[in-house]
């Protein structure tokens, strides 16, 4: 009986700290992007603007559902567009990674397409 009152305790502590570090009351992701990416759902092309803290030796990695990657780019423009017939991109949702000069991920986010 002690057992199962110690494993209900853990359960409701650990869905307790998962609620709370989901919704935090100060979350201000919306104004922390480094980039907008934009139509977003795109059919043909898809122009990957920065907003802040624009960098040159970034980097963008858009990876499919599975993981694999689809587009890399290295040394960056402040704006850019991607033709997605010409680099094969199907309907889906697809992942872009944002990565500083060492290969550290700064931003992800997600990107749909609907051709």
């Amino acid at each position: 009986m002690l057992n199962k009152i110690y494993y209900i305790l853990i359960l409701l502590l650990g869905l307790n700290f998962t609620s709370v570090a989901q919704s935090s009351p100060n979350d201000n992701s919306a104004q922390l992007k480094f980039i907008k990416t934009y139509p977003n759902p795109a059919s043909t092309i898809v122009t990957i603007a920065f907003q802040k803290g624009y960098n040159r030796y970034y980097s963008i990695q858009i990876l499919n559902s599975i993981g694999k990657k689809m587009y890399e780019a290295k040394f960056l423009p402040a704006s850019f567009s991607i033709d997605l017939r010409e680099q094969k991109f199907y309907r889906g949702i697809y992942i872009y990674q944002l990565l500083d000069k060492t290969g550290v991920v700064i931003e992800s986010g997600k990107i749909l397409v609907v051709n």
